[in-house]
């Protein structure tokens, strides 16, 4: 073979191969770049990095690096390499790999990025895109590739083009546009610059804004939520204090105090019915300290029966400065304005002059005011709570309220019963009283059982009032530390021995349950535990325990009484 013995020749390291990569022959200057170099054997055993694939195999003797390239031979099944030692090429074929693993790690980077990546060269012609646009546009990537943005736009698959506006401002470039399927996006051109500071490119980031809207959207609705929820725990933590001083043990004051509860953060009108004395004014404080309101604007109460109708009107409205002789150099708030944001509490609202009645229902129909000699209204953001112990709905019909605003307060109306019509209230309430009493003059007196009985018997035409009242100045006028039915004032006696019996006309609810309490009574001082009281009553222990719980009543020690 001419060529196999033509390799010795060759000044170059020389390697002569078949089509199987078996070596056939090489010259001595081959051992020197490869040692263990032998015919015979497969080259890729002697050199693992040889690449059959590649026109361009390369190698390594020590620091030295060697490019074998393969040369034309005449013989037909053998291949020969010459080998060149050169440092620059081996950098070049580095640097080719290195090039090539970049390039992949960029491709990789724009194909799984979540956002849309759409690149053009300087005219708008796109360069390439990645999977993302699919789930964005709905078109798929290698229908960009190719097109122009300016035939995108008129096909109607793009609204607007980034890429010009970048083009031309030399800058980043961003833009909210509605996409092919509708879909809000936000898009943004950044340019890439030659070496000359020209547009060479413009790399475009296409954000779905229908998943952060939707994202936004839940987060606003969580906030609002969680702020609810505040508030209702607020509520909660204040509600044993916004309940001191008021008892609710009746069922009928409990569902008055739900319903209150319930509407506290309603802006509606609230129209409180009720006989002097049942506590219309507590209830009214009650709402507003439920109330959102209670942390923005103040609690205003008037009487609109207690200040002289003259002054009534600058009262509730205020006035300019020199409205009228008298009148404050620089003006005057009314409760309406004093009340912004807060409720204002019209009690004895009855009493108001129907030229008030005119006015008040404008602040209702319209939330603003105007003051005494004043020229322009002022808006105001007030609840109104009325409360009145006479009947609206006659003083109607009589032409003493006007019906318009009778209507426009008995939005909410809640009427609370006198004290006589829910009984299970009043022990509890003489209970209050007492402590209250005891607490303000540093004493320590107690109720006799027979005057409880009283108490629990008494109409009460006075209502909670005339119980308080009561409770306080038999605190301070009894000498002993006991109080007894015989130091009532000379105007409950009644000119002789207490009887339990009711002492007008009640139902027969209220006449059973008033003799039951008394039964009880006097089991409870004989009998020394629950279980006696009800063998003696021919009734169940918890029955027993449920009706003295009812009846504020407690097993009094010490035996049978006398």
């Amino acid at each position: 073979m001419v060529i196999t013995d033509a390799v010795d020749q060759i000044p170059v390291p020389a390697l002569l191969l078949n089509k199987q990569g078996i070596v056939l022959s090489f010259n001595e200057l081959m051992i020197k770049t490869v040692k263990d170099i032998k015919t015979g054997v497969a080259i890729q055993e002697i050199v693992p990095q040889w690449d059959s694939q590649s026109q361009v195999k390369m190698t390594e003797s020590g620091d030295n690096r060697w490019l074998f390239l393969s040369c034309p031979s005449q013989e037909e099944d053998a291949f020969l390499f010459l080998g060149i030692e050169s440092a620059e090429l081996s950098e070049l074929m580095d640097e080719n790999i290195e090039l090539k693993k970049r390039t992949w790690e960029l491709d990789a980077i724009i194909e799984n990025s979540y956002d849309g990546i759409y690149i053009t060269d300087h005219k708008g012609v796109t360069w390439k895109t990645n999977s993302a646009i699919e789930r964005i546009t709905g078109i798929p990537k290698e229908y960009y590739i190719g097109k122009n943005v300016d035939s995108l736009m008129k096909r109607g698959i793009l609204e607007n083009s980034v890429t010009h506006r970048v083009v031309k401002q030399k800058r980043t470039v961003s833009l909210v546009q509605n996409n092919y399927q509708g879909k809000e996006t936000l898009i943004t051109g950044v340019p890439v610059f030659n070496e000359q500071g020209e547009v060479e490119k413009v790399v475009t980031n296409i954000r779905d804004l229908s998943d952060l809207n939707e994202l936004q959207a839940k987060l606003s609705k969580m906030n609002l939520l969680n702020d609810r929820y505040k508030r209702e725990l607020e509520l909660l933590k204040n509600k044993t204090s916004q309940l001191d001083g008021i008892v609710i043990n009746s069922e009928s004051i409990q569902m008055i105090y739900d319903t209150a509860e319930r509407i506290s953060n309603v802006n509606a009108t609230v129209l409180i019915l009720g006989e002097t004395g049942v506590g219309k004014d507590v209830l009214a404080k009650y709402i507003y300290n439920e109330s959102a309101r209670s942390k923005e604007g103040e609690f205003i109460k008037v009487n609109c029966g207690a200040i002289p109708k003259d002054l009534l009107e600058s009262e509730l409205f205020g006035y300019e400065k020199g409205a009228f002789t008298g009148a404050n150099t620089r003006g005057k708030p009314g409760l309406f304005e004093m009340a912004d944001k807060g409720i204002l509490f019209l009690d004895e609202i009855g009493e108001l002059p129907l030229m008030l009645q005119v006015k008040l229902l404008r602040v209702l129909q319209e939330n603003e005011i105007q003051r005494i000699g004043g020229t322009q209204p002022k808006k105001v953001d007030v609840r109104i709570i009325a409360a009145t112990n006479r009947n609206l709905k006659e003083m109607v019909e009589s032409g003493e309220f006007r019906e318009d605003l009778y209507y426009r307060l008995n939005v909410l109306p809640i009427s609370i019963p006198s004290l006589k019509h829910r009984r299970d209230d009043i022990l509890p309430l003489m209970e209050m009283y007492l402590t209250k009493a005891n607490e303000k003059y540093q004493m320590n007196k107690k109720i006799d059982t027979e005057l409880k009985d009283f108490f629990f018997s008494h109409d009460w035409p006075g209502n909670i009032r005339e119980l308080s009242n009561l409770m306080e100045r038999l605190v301070v006028t009894t000498p002993k530390e006991i109080i007894k039915l015989k130091d009532l004032p000379d105007e409950y006696q009644g000119g002789g021995e207490f009887k339990a019996a009711p002492a007008s006309i009640v139902s027969l609810k209220e006449a059973a349950e008033t003799a039951e309490a008394r039964v009880l009574k006097l089991a409870a001082e004989k009998y020394s535990n629950t279980y006696d009281i009800a063998t003696a009553l021919e009734t169940s222990q918890p029955t027993v325990v449920r009706k003295m719980k009812k009846y504020n009543l407690r097993i009094t020690k010490g035996g049978e009484s006398e």
